[in-house]
């Protein structure tokens, strides 16, 4: 049994990591932080813990950590995590951060998108945490980042493609829509209720951090530069993310090779679900889930490759791949601890 603290444990994806690792069956929820909420039952913070998780948030201090855990989550705003993992890797921790800080092995693209970076040879070190893809590298890395909601749902349909060279690298579109948790808990005037609600919108049009971290991925995948335009959009539900990509064809590629590559690449892999001909997701058959599923068309004309995947942006696009990674690094079946049936409705 492994001791497992989750740092930042009152925001969402910190919520729906305790909610998770309450559960699992081979890690003990040993410390659980939270700078605002420092001294309160966790089930005052989410009266659905109560009666099920008895934690206290505790304010974060790295030599309990050290002496608490033995694996650490790192639910954080970005640039804090830089500052604190660096010594805990020195104690010996391993970690799963989940904000953008140890997503870049680029730490200039990530001073572009975000800030400078502290801990520069650790992000080059680090591995990211897309766990079908990058597994292998998962299972020994001392930190894993954690990739965003919208990467996952993006790269995991595109990768196999792109690794097989059957689309070509450029001209890639990504059009998503994403439920309101994704923005956090944190409160803001462009997730109030009222500017929501009844309401669909684009947002950071052109100009959203996650396009540099799925432009890396791509073209380390392509062996070309990749640049991808991606467009995200804000719906009135509290979670959930449907994505659809285009992408053009290469060889003659049909909708039903596409298929088979990606059904051969995910084989064996428990939370990938590629669709039969004419079935295509939606966010409530995975919600509460660590599962993405993917459906594959073609436009009628030939030239366009059709795209879409769902995942539950809290749990497959954060908390949930974060325990994926977790028992990845632990040696474990990846699936342990996540084989949560989808809500029907």
């Amino acid at each position: 049994m492994k001791r497992v603290a989750v740092v930042g444990a009152t925001g969402y994806a910190g919520a729906e990591l305790v909610r998770i690792l309450a559960g699992h069956p081979e890690a003990e929820l040993s410390l659980i932080t939270s700078r605002q909420y420092a001294g309160a039952p966790i089930a005052k913070v989410y009266p659905a813990f109560a009666g099920a998780v008895e934690l206290v948030c505790e304010a974060f201090d790295a030599d309990a950590a050290a002496e608490r855990a033995d694996i650490v989550f790192t639910a954080l705003p970005h640039q804090l995590p830089m500052e604190i993992v660096p010594d805990m890797v020195r104690r010996g921790l391993r970690v799963v951060d989940l904000s953008a800080d140890f997503r870049f092995r680029n730490v200039d693209a990530y001073a572009a998108a975000y800030q400078p970076h502290s801990a520069p040879e650790l992000s080059a070190a680090a591995a990211y945490g897309l766990s079908e893809i990058y597994g292998e590298e998962v299972r020994t890395a001392k930190v894993v980042g954690n990739p965003g909601c919208y990467p996952t749902s993006i790269l995991l349909p595109l990768v196999p493609l792109l690794r097989a060279g059957r689309i070509s690298p450029d001209g890639l579109i990504a059009d998503a829509k994403s439920g309101v948790s994704g923005a956090g808990r944190s409160p803001g005037l462009g997730t109030h209720f009222p500017e929501v609600h009844e309401s669909f919108k684009a947002y950071k049009v052109g100009a959203h951090r996650h396009t540099p971290e799925m432009n890396e991925v791509l073209t380390r995948e392509s062996g070309s530069r990749v640049g991808l335009t991606f467009v995200p959009h804000l719906v009135p539900m509290s979670r959930g993310m449907l994505s659809t990509v285009y992408a053009a064809p290469s060889d003659g590629l049909t909708a039903a090779e596409a298929r088979e590559i990606l059904t051969d690449a995910y084989a064996g892999r428990p939370f990938v679900r590629v669709l039969p001909e004419g079935e295509f997701p939606a966010t409530r058959s995975v919600r509460g889930t660590n599962r993405c599923d993917i459906g594959v068309a073609m436009d009628p004309a030939g030239d366009r490759l059709i795209l879409i995947s769902a995942i539950d942006n809290l749990v497959k696009g954060a908390a949930g791949q974060a325990v994926q990674n977790m028992n990845l690094m632990l040696g474990l079946d990846e699936a342990v601890g996540l084989n949560a049936v989808p809500y029907p409705l």
